[in-house]
Formats: C-alpha cells, sequence, structure tokens
C-alpha cells in the first residue's frame, strides 16, 4: 500500500508517521508528501527520509481545480491507496473528496463534532470545556465531518495554558495517527453509513 501525506507545516505529525513506517508498526509505502507551502518543515522531514516531495503552491495555479488537478497527477504517479492529511491547510473540493472517498485520513485536536476549524484547541480551552481531546476520521465534504475511526479525551487541568495543552495534545496525535493508519494498512476498517467498525 503507498500512502501520501499532505503536509503545509512543521510536519510533527508527519514524523510521527515516518517513525511508524520505520518501526514496521505500519505496514505500508511513505511514498509521497504533498505540500502548499515550501518552507514548510514537512519538507525537510520527507527529504531526509528519502520521500518523494511534491511541492504544489496554489498561488502558481489559476483556479482550484488546476491546483487539485496536479496533485491528482502526482497521486498517480507513485500510485498512491491512501492520502492522510497532516496539517494541510487547503481545503479539498467535494469533487476531490468524492474522487477519493474512504481513502482520506484527517486528524483534528478535539472531540469532533466539538470545535472544528483551524483552532480547536484554542477553541476548547477558551470555551471553558473540562476534556477535550483528539480524533481520527475519514473526510467528507463537509469540514471536519466524516465517520470517526479513533478519539481519545484530554483533561483540561487547572494550571493549563493553550501551549501546556497544546503538547499533550500532539503527544497523544502521534500516537493515535499511526494507529489508525496501521489499521486502514490491515484492512481492519470497515465505513458503515456515519460510523467506521473496527475488525478485530
Amino acid at each position: 500500500m503507498n500512502i501520501a501525506v499532505f503536509a503545509s507545516g512543521r510536519g510533527t505529525n508527519f514524523g510521527a508517521i515516518i517513525r511508524g513506517v520505520k518501526r514496521g508498526l505500519i505496514k505500508a509505502n511513505l511514498a509521497l508528501l504533498v505540500s502548499d507551502n515550501p518552507k514548510a518543515g514537512a519538507i525537510g522531514r520527507a527529504k531526509r527520509a528519502g520521500i518523494k516531495v511534491a511541492l504544489v503552491k496554489k498561488e502558481d495555479f489559476t483556479s482550484k481545480d488546476d491546483f487539485e488537478v496536479k496533485i491528482i497527477q502526482y497521486l498517480k504517479e507513485e500510485k498512491i491507496d491512501l492520502i492522510v492529511l497532516a496539517g494541510f491547510m487547503r481545503l479539498l473540493s467535494p469533487e476531490f473528496v468524492m474522487q477519493h472517498k474512504g481513502r482520506i485520513l484527517n486528524i483534528h485536536p478535539s472531540l469532533l463534532p466539538s470545535f472544528k476549524g483551524t483552532q480547536g484547541i484554542k477553541d476548547a480551552f477558551n470555551y471553558g470545556v473540562m476534556v477535550t481531546g483528539v480524533t481520527v476520521h475519514f473526510i467528507d465534504e463537509e469540514l471536519d465531518h466524516g465517520p470517526i475511526i479513533l478519539q481519545e479525551p484530554v483533561k483540561i487541568k487547572e494550571n493549563d495554558t493553550p501551549e501546556s495543552l497544546e503538547k499533550r495534545i500532539h503527544k497523544i496525535e502521534h500516537r493515535l495517527y499511526p494507529e489508525a493508519i496501521k489499521l486502514y494498512a490491515e484492512g481492519k476498517l470497515r465505513i458503515e453509513g456515519r460510523k467506521v467498525k473496527i475488525i478485530i
């Protein structure tokens, strides 16, 4: 199975996935990194690991369709079976999602459906909830929607700051995401309507 990771930033989840593949937890080929940011730390991680990089900058294209057509071209060249979103800061079109339905994973720093969007950690902290967490899910045409694969709660402590909470959430992300990818690679995930069944 060939995996493509999409990342726009530091790539810490990408790094956790690389380690999961190297340790043999994820039995798949990490074939491609797709990034829209030439300054992304994920690119350096990919190069150090010998993973092909596809840099696709939105400003180089006249339309979102052309942007995604180029990405799809890279995916076809590498015969990608699974797309893993790891801090990719571009919304994929419904057409792109439908074309790869059931083959795109995402991780979100809250217990979805609560606190959707790009500020999940800060929003949960500011709202004053006692528990937030991490969600790994298949994506669909809606933002931070789609069938949930794994979730893990994180308690917000009295002395927490957004920064300390973020560190604890990232630690769980780095464990949970490789585990979800492992389940997919082993064929243990079945989408049944809005739910995901894990086959033991």
